[in-house]
């Protein structure tokens, strides 16, 4: 099975999932039809299924005309009636292919956010898969839009359990602009510098930089590292704060932070 992106409006991506032995694929957060309706005329290939992240239309936009165009199965969050076939929450599976996917409740940038997470390994080079819409990007996370600093805290907390050589599928193209506030945070952390350079590179190719994986998460994204003290401080001094002390709120300025940096 390989993953693969279809780049949609500015700067989303479609992520397909496609197995050597069949016809059919998978999209994941297709928010416009004709994007995947095309890849499937020109690869002569039909749609299987969908899985939804969250109810945002540039995650959704394209779903009702791709279920009319092929009856693919749609597994995503169990309030979304008129889209969802299959729907799904906190711990249930989805099988796509040869690999099934666990489903882990997110919410904090929507309340209804899910991520499907597959630790299934069909052959010894073979890593775990998070698709994790907006939750998680590289070198940032999803505004706030519906949930709380704590729930999404809480999220970060649960991508960080899982195993550091998870491949993280986020759904948008934000790296360079992610990493500028991190490196205002960070001005020294060599890790977050090399992913910087690196990235540019990519980005001078028109590369994508997803996925990612944990373990460059954990060393450079300020919302997985909201417990290093001078991190913290550093987002509270952009506030004009005095630094937080509780876990949540020292996450809540780190995020607060972000919203207003530029």
């Amino acid at each position: 099975m390989t993953v693969f992106p279809l780049p949609a409006f500015q700067d989303n991506y479609i992520w397909i999932i496609k197995d050597k032995d069949s016809s059919g694929i998978w999209a994941v957060d297709p928010g416009d039809a004709n994007i995947v309706l095309n890849y499937c005329q020109e690869h002569d290939k039909h749609l299987e299924g969908i899985l939804i992240t969250h109810h945002h239309k540039d995650h959704t936009g394209g779903i009702a005309a791709l279920k009319q165009q092929s009856s693919c199965a749609v597994y995503g969050p169990k309030h979304l009636t008129d889209l969802v076939t299959h729907p799904v929450d906190d711990g249930d599976r989805v099988t796509v292919y040869s690999r099934v996917f666990h489903v882990i409740a997110t919410p904090g940038h929507t309340l209804d956010h899910l991520c499907y997470f597959n630790d299934t390994h069909p052959s010894p080079s073979s890593r775990p898969w998070l698709f994790c819409g907006d939750t998680l990007f590289r070198g940032g996370c999803g505004r706030i839009m519906e949930g709380t600093p704590e729930l999404m805290l809480a999220a970060m907390n649960k991508i960080a359990s899982l195993p550091d050589n998870t491949q993280i599928y986020g759904t948008h193209e934000y790296t360079l602009a992610n990493y500028r506030f991190a490196l205002s945070l960070e001005p020294d952390n060599t890790a977050l510098i090399d992913a910087i350079e690196m990235c540019k590179i990519l980005r001078a190719n028109q590369q994508p930089t997803l996925p990612t994986e944990l373990r460059v998460e954990k060393n450079t994204n300020p919302f997985l590292r909201t417990h290093i003290v001078a991190l913290k401080n550093q987002a509270a001094q952009q506030l004009n704060e005095t630094p937080a002390n509780h876990v949540v709120a020292a996450f809540s300025q780190v995020r607060r932070a972000k919203d207003i940096f530029s």
